[in-house]
């Protein structure tokens, strides 16, 4: 998620205002969405390409981002692998369903309904068969268990469509409307994201290059300059000939398996045929109609762009010149770039201990899950990923951030 920039500067795209819908009457928070985690802003450092295979011209960190910046790919189809391991505790289903809970469903909760059903790409592994042919023609299949799921936009219909439980979501794409609620689905989605907001916290290099599905590409390399993120580095693959993201990897502070890695395993920028993109409901089929502005699908987004991750606006950024930046809805933004923390208030009392009556067996689990801890602010509860830390407070206050848990404490401290 990149930060909240407010620089105007615009190397590799503006910076979109990112915010954090305030939960009002949310009494008990538990921040475990976000894929995209990785944006933060990007200080253009220069570098040239090493050697390597393959051969490639020299490219400077800031001609290849301006490269992805210009890359204007309409037609496209391939095979997407996408894994993410946020480091929630295996509960037998409960982090997907906390994600799909995050999300919120439209129309009456069909399995079809893209708003849903595109969250699951927020935790496991998943392969994607991807097409698209310009702005109005793209399709997304997810194969999982021998079933599969699609969303096809064509024109002004989008379609969701669940194999295994033969539901079809219906819905069409407002003029005009880009997607934002879209789950990511390729490499450039998340790329986009990491790219949007430019400043001095971040180094980025070109590390050498690589072959991605048999394209030869560059690799981006990004990192933060600052002390206490929980974000490694982001490494990005990006096609020599076409500037298109090909490979994302994001890997956190403390070391082991990347927390995003998506990738291209096979990919073609011949246009698909025109059948791809047609669907009919299958006999037998439950039909959902969705609200005019449509579901969470792929309206009018450009190829390989269905829209930002659940939980995108979930991440803090840069603060207003003032020091302090209050965003919509009474998010505070705290700090800059990669260590920058949101907070805002919910109003409630905090997180309940599983001794508390009222909690019941919920308590019970977020006594498990958090860990408590105390400062000048008092006490409260700090719930983690392998990425995103958020500190709830017991008067009812959230800090939340890709940042570590002491940091949390002090902006806590700070603030009272």
């Amino acid at each position: 998620m990149a930060p909240f920039a407010s620089d105007d500067r615009t190397h590799a795209g503006e910076a979109d205002d990112l915010p954090v819908g305030r939960r009002k009457a949310v009494r008990y928070v538990v921040p475990v969405t976000v894929v995209g985690v990785a944006a933060a802003t990007i200080g253009l450092v220069p570098a040239l390409a090493d050697s390597g295979d393959p051969d490639l011209p020299k490219i400077t960190a800031q001609q290849l981002i301006q490269k992805i910046a210009a890359s204007d790919v309409q037609q496209l189809s391939g095979t997407v692998k996408i894994t993410t391991d946020l480091g929630l505790p295996d509960l037998g289903g409960l982090e997907s369903g906390l994600l799909s809970g995050a999300a919120g469903k439209k129309g009456d909760g069909s399995s079809a309904d893209p708003s849903a059903k595109l969250t699951e790409l927020a935790a496991g592994t998943h392969t994607l068969r991807v097409a698209a042919d310009g702005p109005d023609r793209q399709k997304l299949s997810l194969l999982e268990n021998a079933a599969e799921y699609s969303v096809i936009h064509n024109g002004k219909d989008v379609w969701g469509y669940d194999s295994a439980s033969n539901q079809v979501y219906h819905s069409t794409a407002e003029e005009g409307r880009d997607g934002d609620d879209a789950a990511p689905a390729t490499p450039k989605d998340f790329a986009d994201e990491a790219l949007k907001a430019v400043d001095d916290t971040t180094s980025v290099t070109v590390d050498g290059t690589v072959r991605v599905a048999g394209r030869d590409a560059y690799k981006l390399l990004v990192k933060p300059k600052q002390s206490g993120s929980t974000v490694g580095a982001i490494s990005v693959a990006v096609d020599a000939k076409t500037g298109l993201p090909l490979k994302f990897t994001l890997t956190p502070a403390a070391g082991g398996a990347a927390v995003v890695d998506v990738g291209f395993t096979q990919v073609t920028f011949a246009r698909p045929a025109a059948s791809t993109f047609d669907f009919t409901p299958p006999k037998g089929a439950k039909v959902t109609e969705g609200d005019e502005d449509g579901p969470a699908g792929l309206g009018d987004k450009a190829p390989g762009q269905p829209g930002k991750a659940p939980g995108h606006e979930g991440l803090p950024g840069k603060a207003p010149e003032e020091g302090l930046g209050r965003d919509l809805d009474g998010l505070n933004v705290l700090g800059e770039g990669w260590t920058s923390i949101a907070t805002f208030d919910t109003g409630g009392e905090g997180v309940p201990s599983g001794k508390t009556p009222e909690a019941g067996a919920f308590g019970g689990f977020l006594d498990s899950f958090g860990d408590k801890v105390t400062g000048k602010f008092g006490s409260g509860t700090v719930f983690s990923t392998r990425l995103i830390n958020a500190l709830v407070t017991d008067d009812g206050k959230v800090y939340v951030g890709a940042v570590t848990k002491d940091a949390l404490v002090k902006a806590a401290d700070a603030g009272r």
